[in-house]
């Protein structure tokens, strides 16, 4: 079922999928996988183009749905509509050309080519807090590819993964070769050790990233994670302070801080941390919150009074372990879930926030007395998804950006996401890449054909 996080009521109710359907949708994707690998890439690539025209056809549409579902504010739902728009569409001028044969030095042979070609059915686990554009990064170059997707959506985004089902099938991709499937985490286990299953994709959590990991494993698939993360976001100087400041706050509290790269380790150097901090903490308190769906409001609930209570904690047990709070961190009155944006200062290395993600509007800011210093901080955590470095010596900040273990550094910009772009981090952030020609070579078969004159 949907419940708006806004205003705490069941919006609709869908039907689970059943323990015998699990054979059944393996068995349907391996059939469709069958004529699917054996269209013309072209053909393939025009469906991805047509399902590029039918987003941007059903936005309002679209960007509503995942408004009233997972709490997004509706501007940002509508910009997400035109990412994965734009996702689709870059594949389907772009795929083609990497699927090309590769003709390689002989070698001693008379031809030695290397060949891109499917693999198979694969599973993709979803999350809800960007709905369109974390399956588009994962469906569209597969689908380009050849393989066939079962994609399984988090339970609270069964009205947008039914969206964009019938989407694809309108945009002539064939009913078997992408099924939504409402499936639990031990119906998805199941799947994976389907023998037709090939791979799977996971964006998540870090304990949903391991079991998945570990079924895969234990099954010989293939698997992609895209985890957690605690990005940092290391200030060295700015010549213009306020509108640094203004683009932190921005950054940090889009999509309500429920993103995965987002900046939420702020770490500034001596001179400028002072101003920093009462400046993100003036943004912080000046940024509307209320109904996601009126225009004018920057940060609408959590997705669940449940994501909002957790935060609500971790901020409490920061303060508690000896962080300085700033401002918000409360939960708000009424219905809905949620929660007064938040600034904490003064954590140590002994307090739970220094360590692990807080997936809501807090930012943590850290007081840095040197590049060197900045640079520790930053990479004194298990994540490693992305970073970025702010200063108007451009070189020096690409030497510090260098300096980060992450698997996307920004120099000056944070969290840019294009679909020519490689997506992905390292360390508990979770392995393999997606988007770009990274993306198409996760679950192909790179194959030799190596042809002697004798």
């Amino acid at each position: 079922m949907t419940t708006n996080p806004t205003t705490g009521t069941t919006e609709r109710e869908f039907t689970s999928l059943g323990d015998d359907e699990i054979q059944q949708i393996a068995d349907r994707s391996a059939a469709a996988f069958e004529t699917w690998r054996e269209l013309p890439a072209g053909e393939r690539a025009a469906a991805l183009a047509r399902t590029a025209e039918l987003y941007e056809k059903r936005s309002d549409e679209l960007a509503q749905t995942i408004t009233t579902e997972m709490g997004k504010p509706i501007k940002q739902s509508a910009g997400e509509v035109q990412l994965a728009a734009d996702i689709y569409r870059w594949y389907a001028e772009h795929g083609p050309d990497l699927l090309e044969t590769e003709t390689l030095d002989p070698q001693g042979a008379s031809e030695s080519i290397v060949q891109t070609r499917p693999v198979g059915p694969l599973v993709g686990v979803m999350p809800w807090n960007y709905p369109y554009y974390q399956v588009a990064r994962f469906v569209a170059p597969n689908l380009l590819a050849g393989n066939t997707i079962i994609l399984k959506h988090a339970s609270i985004c069964a009205a947008s993964s039914a969206l964009m089902a019938e989407i694809l099938h309108e945009a002539s991709v064939p009913q078997d070769a992408y099924i939504n499937a409402y499936a639990s985490s031990d119906q998805v286990a199941d799947l994976i050790a389907h023998p037709s299953i090939r791979g799977v994709s996971l964006t998540g959590s870090e304990a949903a990233g391991a079991a998945v990991a570990e079924t895969a494993a234990k099954n010989l698939k293939k698997s992609v994670l895209e985890l957690g993360g605690s990005d940092p976001f290391v200030l060295l100087d700015s010549a213009d302070l306020a509108r640094t400041v203004r683009i932190a706050a921005r950054a940090r509290l889009s999509n309500v801080g429920q993103a995965c790269n987002s900046p939420k380790r702020f770490i500034v150097l001596d001179g400028l941390y002072d101003d920093f901090v009462t400046g993100l903490v003036e943004q912080f308190e000046n940024a509307s919150v209320g109904d996601p769906t009126d225009p004018d409001i920057q940060v609408g609930p959590l997705s669940s009074v449940d994501a909002r209570d957790t935060v609500a904690e971790q901020v409490r047990t920061a303060v508690d372990q000896g962080a300085t709070l700033h401002t918000g961190g409360q939960a708000l009155d009424g219905d809905g879930a949620f929660l007064q944006p938040a600034v904490l200062t003064g954590i140590t290395p002994d307090m739970d926030a220094y360590r692990e993600e807080i997936f809501g509007p807090v930012a943590m800011v850290y007081r840095a007395s040197s590049v060197d210093e900045a640079v520790r901080i930053a990479n004194d955590v298990d994540f490693g998804l992305s970073g970025s470095v702010w200063s108007t010596d451009t070189a020096k900040a690409a030497e510090v950006a260098d300096r980060l273990e992450v698997g996307m550094a920004y120099v000056n910009e944070h969290g840019t996401t294009l679909p020519g772009l490689p997506f992905g981090g390292v360390k508990r952030s979770g392995y393999g890449r997606e988007l770009g020609r990274w993306g198409m070579g996760e679950f192909v078969n790179v194959k030799l054909r190596r042809t002697s004159s004798r």
